[in-house]
């Protein structure tokens, strides 16, 4: 259980990333199965080749970018469908990312990376280091919100809620989608990064289905917690990439197969879709939004503010 929750602390960087586009931006961006698997090929061939591990996982920030911006750019220069661009983007990042690591798969033992000093010290697979990576979630949130709060992240806000009223304002929309994609794309590969020097090797297909994974975050921690505010959204999503994490381990844990994954994946996205318009699941949030305790949150948040 503690391995999956550490799994699912590093995967909410990539959910952070779908949340920008499936919530903030409101699109339906599949790049992401294709450029997870780029930050992990390029952090990967990056340290095997000798270089810093921190460089290596900035640097795969970046290409996750660049793959961002190439569908932004499909979208909004070459009025490609969204949906469309992204699947363009991730079909050619297949290949792009065989290229770069010259193989289906690149080990990474006895390689130096930003796990090594955690599972040197014996603390990977402890309250320690669930700890260390909940808190660089909360960096990661923080910087999020602290973005979305910006004239250029309310820009960005906007785009997704109403293109036409933006445009009025004499906003680019078509500048808002790109820098959206390539920030979704770059928290995508990052997290493809630090998922490939976890577990000790970057593979081509280790990518794929990775949205269904992303958006199960979004919809699970937000079909739970609530989306009226920003911070409380994207706290959300990293709550519902634990959870998501926790359900497939109990899964395995009753017998199920690794091969029911995906399948347990698509399920538990549509309880997620359809808990909330259930009567009774709306009941429960009501009353607990009533009791005593969640009242007085309320009232410290409002003399806070």
């Amino acid at each position: 259980m503690i391995t999956a929750v550490e799994l699912g602390l590093i995967y909410a960087i990539m959910a952070l990333g779908v949340y920008l586009t499936f919530r903030i931006l409101d699109f339906p961006d599949l790049t992401v199965d294709g450029s997870f698997t780029t930050g992990a090929a390029v952090a990967s061939v990056s340290i095997v080749n000798g270089m810093n591990p921190w460089l290596a996982t900035v640097l795969a920030f970046f290409a996750g970018m660049v793959a961002g911006t190439i569908t932004g750019l499909l979208h909004t220069k070459g009025k490609i469908d969204g949906l469309l661009a992204g699947i363009l983007t991730m079909i050619g990042l297949y290949s792009i990312n065989l290229r770069i690591m010259g193989k289906a798969n690149t080990p990474l033992l006895g390689e130096d990376t930003l796990i090594s000093p955690m599972r040197a010290a014996g603390i990977l697979g402890s309250w320690t280091s669930i700890a260390i990576f909940f808190v660089i979630c909360l960096l990661f949130v923080a910087a999020i919100v602290w973005f979305l709060h910006t004239e250029l992240g309310m820009a960005m806000r906007a785009t997704g809620d109403n293109q036409e009223m933006i445009r009025s304002f004499g906003v680019s929309t078509d500048n808002q989608k790109i820098l959206g994609l390539a920030l979704s794309n770059g928290l995508v590969a990052l997290s493809g990064a630090i998922i490939a020097q976890y577990q000790g090797f970057a593979d081509v297909g280790m990518g794929i289905g990775l949205i269904l994974i992303g958006l199960a975050s979004v919809i699970v921690g937000q079909a739970i917690f609530t989306q009226r505010y920003i911070w409380l959204a994207a706290l959300a999503v990293v709550f519902g990439a634990v959870i998501y994490r926790l359900v497939i381990q109990l899964a395995l844990s009753v017998g199920l197969e690794v091969n029911d994954m995906k399948l347990i994946s698509a399920v538990l996205v549509v309880v997620a879709l359809l808990l909330p318009k259930w009567k009774g699941f709306q009941k429960i949030v009501k009353t607990f939004k009533r009791s005593p305790a969640a009242v007085t949150v309320k009232e410290e948040v409002r003399s806070n503010a």
